[in-house]
C-alpha cells in the first residue's frame, strides 16, 4: 500500500478519482487465514489469489509478491487533504473521533465503481463540512460513546442502567481506565484542565474496589472493544451461548454473576440496602390477597412467553361442507366420465371423442387445483407482544434498545423509461419512513440499467426524505408513499391530534410538488447538461487540433458522453451508448446515498429556515440508502432480475448483513408501515427458525371498479394462497416477501421435517436417496460449521467448500454465521435454537472504504463463475418465473413459509389494466410455468421432504398452461356441433342432464363457500372465471408453443405490440383501459367468438327452414355457444374500446378466419339430409 502522500498529484493536490485496485479473483478479509495462495498487503489485509494465478506467478518470477499487479490506495478525506500528511498535526491525525468522522464522510459522499480487470475507484461526489455536522442527521451523535483521550477508543463510563456518566461538568467523555489513570496522575480533567468538582469524586482505590459492585448489569457492549472491526460492523457477538441460569452462575467466577437476574429468579426485592425474600409467596411479606404491598410478585416472563402469532382455522361449519362438496363433486365427475366413455355418439364419433378427452383433462386439472384447498388457515399477529419482548427494558436489555434483527430492503428497477423514476422514488420514501428501528433498516436500489436518471432521482428522494420521514413520524401518516397520501380521498385530519398538522401538511404538499417537478425534469436536465459539456469538449478538441497542426478536415473523435452534475463522466449507461457505457457493458457502481445512522437518537428543532416543520421531539435520523448497479460485460449471462437480486444479496451481506430481506418491485410500496413488524412476529416466534419467508398478498391500485380483466387476482391471493398456508406454505410470487437470508444461501432448516416415505416409495424417491448421500453429507457439514457445532475435520472440509459455493470473498463467507445467529428467535421455553436476549442491541460500526470496495468486488460480472449462485444459492436461474422456482427449492429442502394477510394492506402496487398488456403479463407467467414443467424443478422430481399436497400445488403450476389446448378445442366444439347438426351426446337424455346439473350446482356451492371463508366477492370469483377462459384461449396457448420452442429448439419468440389506438384522454384515470393495442394474442379469442356467432346464426336458420327440425341438438349447441361467449364478454368489450374505436385489422383478421373456417366446413361436410346448407329449400347466398 502506498502512503497517502504518494497519491498526490503535482503541487501536492490530490487526484479526484482515487483507486482501490483489486484482482479479478481477489477475496479480501480482515481475518482470513494465511495460506500458500494468500498475500499480505502493506495495509495488513490478506488477499487470496486463484490457484492458476498463483502457479503462473511462481513459474515466472518465483514469488507471488514480486510481480503482483494490484495495489491498494487509501483515498483522501472529503476535504481533499491526505489523511496523515506531514503538515497534519499529530493530535488530529491520531484522534479516532476525527478519523472515524472523516471515514464516514468519505463513504457517504463517494461513488465507488469497479469490476472485472478494472480498478475500484472512489469518486468524491460532495463534502459535508464541519460546521454542518450538527445538522446532518446521519452524522450527529457519531461515535459519541468513544473516549476522547488521544489514542484510546474505549467506551465511556456507564452507570448500572447503561447510561453514560461524565465525571466532569465540562462533559468531557472518558473511559473508565483513562479516568483512573487521570486521577492517579494529576486529578485534573483532560478537557477543561480543572480538578474534578462533582460530588461523586473518588480516588483510585475506591474506584477500583467498588467499580464491579456498582454495576448490577454489564452494558451490552462491554466487550465490544476486544472485537475486531469486521465483527463489530457485522454485529458479531463474542459469545453465542444462552445466558446462564442461577444455578450455573453460582458455579462460575464472580464477574459473571448477574445481580438483577438473581433478584428476578429468586423473587427477591430491594429493601433498605439489602434483598428481602418474600414470605409465603407474597410480596414484601404482606397478605397475598392484597393489590399493593403483599400482593403476589409480578410475573416478569408472562408477556415474554405469550405467542407472537396464532393460527386460526376456518370454522367447521364452513370447511366441513366445503370438503364434503368437493368429495361429492369428485365422485360425480368419476361416474359422469365413466358414463360418457361407455355411451358414445355413434353418429359423430369424432365430436364425441374430442369432447371426452377434453372433459377428462378438465377433471384432472380441477383435481390438481382443488386438493390443496381443503385445509385453509388464517393467521393473526400481536404487535404489542413483539414490542414488549424486543423493545422494552429488561434485565438483558436495561436501556430498552431494540433487539429486533436487521432487515435489508431490495428495490429493483431496470429501465427508467418503462418504470418512471417518480414511482421508484415514492417506493423508496415509503421504505425509509417505515415503522422499524432505523438503525436496523437498510434500503438498496438495484438499477440494472445503470442509468444516470435513476441515480439522480434516488439522490433527490434522499434529499426529500429529510423532511418527509420526520413528518410521517410526527403525525403517524398512513400511507407513507407521498403520491398516494396526497391524492387519497377522505378527511386528512381524521385521527390527527397535533394542532400544527394542517400547517405541516400544507408545507409538505408544496415541497412534494416541487420535488415532482424536479424528478420529472431530470431527463431534460441531464440531456441539456450533457449537450453543453459535449459541445465544450468538441471546442477543446478542435482547438487542440489547430494547435497541433493536424488536418482540420479530419473528423473529431469526441464521445457523446453523459455527464454528472459535478462535471464528470457518468460511469454507467450513457444516453448515446458507447463502449463500456451501454446497458450490457458498464462497470459496477455503488453509492451510499444515506450513511448508516448514529446509534443515539437525534432530535430536530423548531420550524425555521433550516427546518421546514417543527421537529423538536422527532428523531431525525434516516435509514441507510444505497444505490447499486452491478457490472455488466459482453459475453456474460447476467440472468436478468434473478442475477440482479443475487448481486444485492452479496452487497448487502458485506455492507449491512441484515438477517432478513424484503424484496419489492419498484412499483410496489409499503402501504402499512408496520408490515415488517408483522413479518417479525412469525420469524421471531417459537418455531420461526424453520420459516424461510413470509409472503404478503399483492394488492393493486388504479384498477377499474369492475376489474374487467381480474387484475386484482383475488381468487389466487385470498383463496389458493390461504389454502397453501395450511400445508407447507404459500408460493413466492416475486414481490412483497420477507426472506430469511440463511435460507437463500441454500442451507437446510435447523430441524428437518419428517420424510414422506410413502410418496417417496411410490415415486422412486427411496432409490435416489442413496445417490444423494454424499452431497447431503456435505451440506450437513456446512450447516454445522455455520452454527458453530462442528468438529475440526468438518470445519476444515467446509472451509474448502464454501468459496466454491459462494465465491472468492472471505468477507461474505464470514457474514454467513453472523446472519444465521442474528436471525434466531430469543432463547425461551420451547425455543431449542435461540439466541440470548439483548444480543442485538450493540450498535454497528459505520462503513469504511474497504467494505465498499469489497462490495464492488462481489457485484462484478465474473464473481459467480464456478459457484452455486443461481443453481442452489440465491434466486434460481433458468426460468422467466424465477420467483416460483426459488420458493420451490426452499420448500423442497424442508423449509416452511407463511402467508400474512394484514388488516391494513401491507403493500400496494400497480397492475396493467389494458387488455393487451394484461395478456402479455399472463404470457410471461405461463411461459415460465412451461419452462418449469420441462426442467428439473418439476414437482414430480421433488424429494420426500415436500408434503404431498404441496407437491400437487407445484405440479399444477407447471401443468395449467397445457389446459389451453383442450380449452380451445372445447370452445370450438359448440360451433362444430351447430355446423354439423350433431352434438357431443347422442341425445339430451335425463342421465346427461342430471349429471350436468349436479356438477354445475356443486361448483356453484363450492364457490359460495370459498367466498365465505376467503372474504372475496362473487363478482371477483366470476371475473376470475371469465379471464381464465380469456387467458387460456390466448396467452396460455402462445406460452405452450413458445416454451416448447425454447426448450426443444432453443428459439426464443416474443410477442410485441405493433399498433396502438385509443386511450388518448389524459383526464380519465382509466384511459388505458379503453386503449386497443394489436397483438397476435388477440387472434384466437376473436376467431372463437366470430365462429360461434356465425354457427348460431347458421344453426337457427337451418332449423327454422328444415322439414324436420331437431330442436334438442340446436338447444344443446346454442347453450354451450352462449356459455363460451359469456366468458369472452369482457374480451369483446375491451376490443370495442371507447366509442367503438377498434383497429380495422382486428375485424379483418378475425372476419377472414371465421368466414374461411365456416365456408370450408359447410362445403366439405354438408348436413346429410340436404344438399345445401340449410336443408331443402334453403341455399347459402
Amino acid at each position: 500500500m502506498t502512503s497517502p502522500g504518494s497519491v498526490l498529484g503535482a503541487g501536492g493536490k490530490p487526484f479526484r478519482n482515487m483507486s482501490i485496485a483489486q484482482s479479478p479473483r481477489v477475496k479480501t478479509s480482515g481475518s482470513s487465514p494465511v495460506s500458500a495462495s494468500t498475500r499480505r498487503t502493506m495495509s495488513g489485509r490478506y488477499v487470496s489469489i486463484s490457484r492458476d494465478e498463483h502457479d503462473a506467478s511462481i513459474e515466472l518470477n518465483g514469488d507471488v509478491s514480486s510481480d503482483f499487479p494490484y495495489t491498494v490506495h487509501i483515498p483522501p478525506t472529503p476535504d481533499h487533504q491526505p489523511m496523515a500528511s506531514a503538515n497534519t498535526p499529530r493530535g488530529i491525525a491520531s484522534d479516532p473521533v476525527l478519523s472515524g468522522k472523516a471515514e464516514l464522510q468519505y463513504v457517504s459522499s463517494t461513488m465507488f465503481t469497479g469490476g472485472f480487470n478494472a480498478v475500484t475507484r472512489g469518486h468524491v461526489m460532495e463534502k459535508i463540512s464541519d460546521h454542518d455536522e450538527s445538522s446532518h442527521p446521519q452524522m450527529a451523535g457519531f461515535r459519541s460513546n468513544i473516549c476522547q483521550i488521544v489514542g484510546c477508543d474505549g467506551n465511556v463510563i456507564r452507570d448500572e442502567r447503561g447510561e453514560e456518566t461524565l465525571p466532569c461538568e465540562c462533559a468531557f467523555k472518558i473511559c473508565r481506565d483513562c479516568h483512573l489513570d487521570t486521577i492517579a496522575a494529576s486529578g485534573r480533567c483532560p478537557g477543561c484542565k480543572e480538578e474534578y468538582k462533582n460530588d461523586d469524586e473518588r480516588n483510585e482505590d475506591d474506584m477500583s474496589e467498588h467499580v464491579e459492585d456498582r454495576r448490577a448489569l454489564p452494558p451490552p457492549n462491554a466487550h465490544a472493544d476486544a472485537s475486531s472491526k469486521m465483527e463489530r460492523r457485522l454485529s458479531l457477538l463474542k459469545s453465542t451461548k444462552p445466558p446462564l441460569l442461577l444455578s450455573q452462575q453460582h458455579q462460575t467466577d464472580g464477574d459473571s454473576f448477574d445481580h438483577a437476574r438473581w433478584l428476578y429468579e429468586t423473587k427477591g426485592t430491594y429493601g433498605y440496602g439489602n434483598a428481602v425474600w418474600p414470605k409465603d409467596e407474597s410480596y414484601m411479606g404482606g397478605d397475598s390477597g392484597g393489590n399493593g404491598i403483599g400482593a403476589p410478585p409480578p410475573s416478569f416472563s408472562e408477556k415474554a412467553r405469550r405467542p407472537l402469532s396464532r393460527k386460526l382455522h376456518v370454522p367447521a361449519g364452513i370447511i366441513s361442507p366445503y370438503r364434503f362438496l368437493a368429495l361429492l363433486r369428485l365422485v360425480v365427475l368419476g361416474f359422469f366420465l365413466y358414463w360418457r366413455v361407455t355411451n358414445p355418439n355413434r353418429d359423430a364419433m369424432w365430436l364425441w371423442g374430442m369432447s371426452v378427452v377434453c372433459e377428462i383433462w378438465f377433471a384432472f386439472s380441477w383435481i390438481l387445483d382443488q386438493l390443496p384447498k381443503l385445509g385453509p388457515v388464517n393467521r393473526q399477529t400481536d404487535l404489542q407482544v413483539l414490542k414488549d419482548k424486543f423493545e422494552r427494558a429488561s434485565p438483558d436489555n436495561p436501556r430498552g434498545c431494540s433487539d429486533l434483527p436487521g432487515v435489508d430492503v431490495f428495490v429493483s428497477t431496470a429501465d427508467p423509461e418503462k418504470e418512471p423514476p417518480l414511482v421508484t422514488a415514492n417506493t423508496v420514501l415509503s421504505i425509509l419512513a417505515a415503522e422499524y428501528p432505523l438503525e436496523k433498516l437498510a434500503c438498496y436500489l438495484s438499477d440494472d440499467g445503470g442509468a444516470l436518471l435513476s441515480f439522480e432521482a434516488l439522490a433527490e428522494a434522499a434529499s426529500f426524505a429529510r423532511v418527509w420521514v420526520p413528518f410521517c413520524r410526527k403525525h403517524n401518516i398512513e400511507p407513507r408513499n407521498p403520491e398516494s397520501y396526497f391524492v387519497s380521498r377522505g378527511d386528512p385530519t381524521k385521527g390527527k391530534v397535533r394542532a400544527d398538522f394542517v400547517k405541516d401538511r400544507r408545507r409538505l404538499k408544496r415541497e412534494y410538488d416541487e420535488f415532482k417537478v424536479r424528478i420529472n425534469g431530470l431527463s431534460d436536465s441531464i440531456r441539456r447538461r450533457s449537450d453543453a459539456y459535449n459541445a465544450h469538449e468538441e471546442i477543446r478538441a478542435k482547438r487542440n487540433q489547430i494547435e497541433t497542426g493536424a488536418d482540420p478536415s479530419n473528423p473529431l473523435n469526441v464521445a457523446k458522453a453523459t455527464w454528472m452534475a459535478d462535471g464528470s463522466h457518468w460511469p454507467g449507461t450513457w444516453v448515446i451508448p458507447a463502449k463500456e457505457h451501454s446497458r450490457g457493458d458498464h462497470p459496477g457502481i455503488i453509492q451510499v446515498m444515506l450513511a448508516p445512522p448514529s446509534p443515539e437518537p437525534l432530535l430536530g428543532g423548531p420550524a425555521d429556515d433550516e427546518n421546514l416543520i417543527d421537529t423538536g421531539d422527532i428523531d431525525m435520523r434516516l435509514p441507510m440508502l444505497v444505490y447499486v448497479s452491478r457490472e455488466k460485460r459482453p459475453g456474460y449471462d447476467h440472468n436478468k432480475k434473478a442475477g440482479a437480486m443475487n448481486a444485492l444479496v452479496r452487497t448487502s451481506a458485506i455492507m449491512s448483513n441484515g438477517p432478513f430481506i424484503l424484496n419489492l418491485d419498484c412499483d410496489h410500496y409499503i402501504y402499512n408501515s408496520m408490515a415488517m413488524r408483522e413479518a417479525m412476529c412469525f420469524m421471531m416466534d417459537r418455531g420461526g427458525d424453520r420459516i424461510c419467508y413470509v409472503q404478503f398478498p399483492q394488492r393493486f391500485e388504479g384498477v377499474d371498479p369492475s376489474d374487467r380483466y381480474a387484475n386484482r387476482n383475488t381468487v389466487f391471493f385470498d383463496v389458493n394462497m390461504r389454502a397453501l398456508d395450511g400445508l407447507q406454505g404459500p408460493m413466492y410470487v416475486g414481490t412483497g416477501c420477507v426472506f430469511r437470508r440463511i435460507a437463500l444461501y441454500g442451507f437446510d432448516p435447523p430441524r428437518p421435517p419428517k420424510q414422506h416415505t410413502c410418496w417417496g416409495f411410490c415415486c422412486g424417491g427411496q432409490k435416489k436417496m442413496g445417490k444423494k448421500n454424499v452431497s447431503k453429507k456435505k451440506r450437513e457439514i456446512e450447516v454445522t460449521v455455520v452454527t458453530g457445532a462442528s468438529s475440526d475435520d468438518d470445519e476444515t472440509e467446509a472451509r474448502g467448500l464454501l468459496p466454491k459455493q459462494y465465491g472468492n470473498s472471505m468477507a461474505f463467507v464470514a457474514s454467513i454465521p453472523v446472519a444465521e445467529f442474528a436471525g434466531r428467535p430469543i432463547t425461551d421455553q420451547g425455543v431449542p435454537n435461540g439466541r440470548p436476549a439483548g444480543s442485538l442491541t450493540v450498535p454497528r460500526e459505520p462503513l469504511d472504504a474497504a467494505t465498499v470496495a469489497e462490495a464492488i468486488n462481489v457485484i462484478s460480472c465474473f464473481f459467480e463463475d464456478k459457484t452455486e449462485w443461481g443453481q442452489r444459492v440465491g434466486w434460481i436461474y433458468g426460468s422467466v418465473t424465477e420467483d416460483v422456482v426459488t420458493g420451490f427449492r426452499m420448500h423442497n429442502r424442508g423449509w416452511r413459509s407463511i402467508y400474512c394477510v394484514t388488516k391494513r394492506d401491507a403493500f400496494r402496487g400497480t397492475a396493467p389494466i389494458n387488455l393487451t398488456d394484461r395478456l402479455h403479463q399472463v404470457l410471461r407467467w405461463a411461459t415460465g410455468s412451461v419452462e418449469i414443467f420441462f426442467s428439473r424443478n418439476n414437482a414430480i422430481f421433488a424429494n420426500s421432504q415436500m408434503k404431498l399436497l404441496q407437491r400437487v400445488a407445484y405440479l399444477n403450476v407447471g401443468v395449467y398452461p397445457f389446459t389451453s389446448i383442450f380449452l380451445i378445442v372445447y370452445c370450438f366444439l359448440p360451433a362444430l356441433s351447430l355446423f354439423s347438426g350433431q352434438f357431443i351426446v347422442a341425445s339430451l337424455n335425463v342421465t346427461f342432464l342430471v349429471y350436468l346439473l349436479v356438477i354445475s350446482v356443486t361448483l356453484c356451492l363450492l364457490a359460495l363457500l370459498e367466498v365465505k371463508w376467503s372474504g372475496i366477492t362473487l363478482e371477483e370469483w366470476w371475473r376470475n372465471e371469465q379471464f381464465w377462459v380469456i387467458g387460456g384461449t390466448s396467452a396460455h396457448l402462445a406460452a405452450v408453443f413458445q416454451g416448447l420452442l425454447k426448450v426443444v429448439a432453443g428459439v426464443d419468440i416474443s410477442f410485441t405490440l405493433t399498433s396502438k389506438s385509443g386511450g388518448d384522454d389524459e383526464n380519465d384515470e382509466f384511459a388505458d383501459l379503453y386503449a386497443v393495442k394489436w397483438s397476435a394474442l388477440l387472434i384466437t379469442p376473436i376467431t372463437i367468438m366470430l365462429v360461434n356467432l356465425i354457427a348460431i346464426a347458421v344453426a337457427v336458420s337451418r332449423t327454422l327452414y328444415s322439414a324436420i327440425p331437431q330442436w334438442s341438438k340446436l338447444v344443446g349447441g346454442v347453450f354451450f355457444s352462449i356459455w363460451v361467449l359469456t366468458h369472452l364478454y369482457p374480451f369483446a368489450k375491451g376490443l370495442m374500446g371507447r366509442r367503438g374505436r377498434t383497429p380495422t385489422i382486428v375485424f379483418v383478421w378475425s372476419g377472414l378466419l371465421a368466414i374461411v373456417i365456416s365456408l370450408l366446413w359447410v362445403t366439405i361436410s354438408p348436413p346429410a339430409e340436404s344438399t345445401g346448407l340449410g336443408g331443402s329449400g334453403f341455399q347459402f347466398p
